[in-house]
C-alpha cells in the first residue's frame, strides 16, 4: 500500500509529463501555469488511494486521476474570473496574468483535456467512469450557480448551503474515490461507501474552510483572515448567525453587512457577534458530524483495516489543518 506522499510524488511526475508545448501558446501557456502552481493534489490522490485499496497496480487509475486534477484546476480558473479574484495559491490568477478571454478559452481547453485523460481507461470501465465524471462535472456547475444565486439572497437556509457545498466541493472528492475504487477492482458497494466517505469529508472540509476564515491562524492558513466577512459571503456561520441573531445583535449584524468602510473593525465586530451567538460551536459540531459519518463509511469498506489507514490519516489531517 502506497503512502499519500508516495502517491503525490507519482502525480507530480505525471503532471510534469503533460504535453503543453503546443501552439498557440496563448492557449497552452496559461494551462501550464495554473497546473504548475501546485497544491496538495488531494483529489487525484484520493483516486489513486482508493484504487490501491483493492489493487497493488494503480496504473489504470493514473489517467482519470489526472483528468480529475485538470478538471479541478479548470473550475478554479473559471471561478477566479467569476469571483474577480486577483490571487490563486499566492500567484496572480490567469485572467490577471493574461486576460479574461484567454482564461475562458484556456479553461475550455482544460475541460477537453480532462475528458481525454478520463477516457483513457480499460474499455470495460469506460462507460461508468465517463458517466460518473460527467455527472460530477454537471453537479459542480450546479453548485457554482447556487453559490452565485446565494449572493443575491438574504434568506439562504443552512440545508441549502450544505447542498451547495456538496455540489461545488464534495462531489469531486467522492467521484475521485469511486472511480479509483472501480479501477482497482472494487465492487459497487465499496465504491459507493468510498463515494459517501468523500462526500462527508468534502462537507466537513468546506465547513472547516469557513471556520478558518474567521478563527484560523493567518500564517498557517495562507490567506488573510476575515475575507468572507468583508465580502458578506454566505458561509455556514453567517447563515446561522442571521437565523440566531435577535434584538441588538440582529440590528448590529445587519448594519455591518451593509458597511465596508472599516475592514478591521467589521471583521472584529462580526466575529464578536458570532462568538456571542455561539455559531463557532454550531459550525464545529456540524464539521464533527460529517467527519464521523465519513469515518463510519470508511469502516464499512471491505478491505483490511491497515489498508484504509492512509485515507483515515488524510481525513484527520484535513480536519486538523492550520489551527
Amino acid at each position: 500500500m502506497k503512502t499519500l506522499s508516495e502517491i503525490q510524488a507519482i502525480l507530480a511526475d505525471e503532471i510534469e509529463k503533460i504535453d503543453l508545448a503546443k501552439e498557440p501558446q496563448g492557449v497552452y501557456a496559461p494551462i501550464k501555469y495554473i497546473l504548475s502552481l501546485g497544491g496538495k493534489r488531494i483529489r487525484p490522490a484520493l483516486a489513486l488511494l482508493a484504487c490501491n485499496l483493492f489493487s497493488e497496480d494503480i496504473v489504470p487509475a493514473i489517467n482519470p486521476a489526472l483528468g480529475i486534477e485538470i478538471f479541478h484546476n479548470f473550475t478554479l480558473l473559471h471561478d477566479d474570473i467569476m469571483d474577480k479574484a486577483d490571487v490563486r495559491r499566492g500567484k496572480p490568477t490567469v485572467h490577471k496574468k493574461w486576460d479574461e478571454n484567454t482564461a475562458i478559452l484556456s479553461g475550455d481547453v482544460m475541460q477537453i483535456i480532462a475528458y481525454q485523460y478520463t477516457c483513457n481507461v480499460p474499455e470495460k470501465e469506460l462507460k461508468r467512469v465517463l458517466d460518473a465524471f460527467s455527472q460530477m462535472a454537471t453537479e459542480i456547475c450546479e453548485g457554482q450557480q447556487y453559490d452565485m444565486d446565494f449572493e443575491k439572497r438574504q434568506d439562504v437556509k443552512p440545508e441549502e448551503y450544505l447542498n451547495m457545498i456538496r455540489l461545488k466541493t464534495a462531489v469531486l472528492l467522492g467521484t475521485a474515490l469511486k472511480i479509483g475504487a472501480w479501477l482497482g477492482g472494487g465492487n459497487d458497494t465499496d465504491a459507493q461507501l468510498l463515494y459517501d466517505f468523500g462526500i462527508n469529508i468534502g462537507l466537513a472540509f468546506q465547513l472547516k474552510d469557513d471556520w478558518l476564515d474567521v478563527y484560523g491562524n493567518e500564517e498557517t492558513f495562507g490567506k488573510k483572515i476575515g475575507g468572507d466577512i468583508l465580502c458578506n459571503k454566505k458561509t455556514y456561520m453567517l447563515i446561522q448567525a442571521t437565523l440566531l441573531a435577535q434584538g441588538e445583535d440582529a440590528k448590529e449584524l445587519s448594519t455591518w453587512l451593509e458597511s465596508n468602510d472599516s475592514p478591521k473593525e467589521k471583521i472584529d465586530a462580526v466575529t464578536a457577534i458570532y462568538n456571542r451567538l455561539g455559531v463557532k460551536k454550531v459550525c464545529e459540531e456540524k464539521m464533527e458530524y460529517f467527519y464521523e459519518r465519513a469515518i463510519k463509511c470508511l469502516e464499512q469498506v471491505n478491505t483490511p483495516e491497515a489498508k484504509k489507514q492512509e485515507l483515515r490519516n488524510l481525513a484527520k489531517k484535513l480536519m486538523s489543518r492550520n489551527e
